[in-house]
């Protein structure tokens, strides 16, 4: 078999489209919103770095259900894992609008090619202790969130509509 890429909620969505060209079409008719998957600078800046975990939580799909339907396609046996990731969407107690003392509105870095996460991470790493960082992106940004949580911030996600999505950052 020429394609040996076993499919798991930690690869890269990049890596399925390219060993399997055929799943892209799979990908869009499951969640939608990666028919943004076919603007290429998007396709060399998220998809790149965004994990299958991550992509399922953008789709708002469980990745056992993106994993095993990706699977299912090419012939692998079903995956079967105990839990999800998936993101803090409820209001959370250290949110205050006042607390808002840094922005940064990410669409018209990714129109340009550019990728917002060391922008982010430089930002919040100045970030005073319980002031807040606002970041505005046209879909949910799991790997930048990702990251930001390994770094010990908080963060809670508010989907404004299917094309912007607001982050909200906080170092305690």
């Amino acid at each position: 078999m020429k394609n040996e890429l076993i499919i798991t909620p930690k690869t890269r969505v990049m890596q399925v489209i390219e060993a399997y060209p055929q799943l892209e079409e799979v990908l869009i008719g499951y969640i939608p919103a990666f028919e943004k998957l076919k603007n290429p600078v998007l396709r060399r800046t998220v998809a790149k770095i965004a994990t299958l975990q991550q992509a399922a939580a953008i789709g708002n799909v469980t990745v056992e259900d993106l994993v095993n339907r990706l699977r299912k396609e090419i012939g692998q046996d079903l995956y079967n894992q105990g839990g999800e990731n998936s993101f803090h969407t409820q209001k959370p107690a250290w949110f205050d609008s006042s607390l808002i003392t840094a922005t940064l509105d990410a669409r018209p870095m990714l129109a340009a090619g550019e990728h917002p996460v060391n922008q982010v991470i430089a930002d919040l790493k100045v970030l005073e202790t319980g002031k807040i960082y606002q970041l505005t992106a046209p879909f949910l940004p799991a790997p930048l969130i990702d990251k930001a949580s390994s770094l010990n911030f908080k963060y809670w996600v508010v989907m404004e509509s299917d094309t912007i999505y607001n982050v909200y950052f906080t170092a305690e």
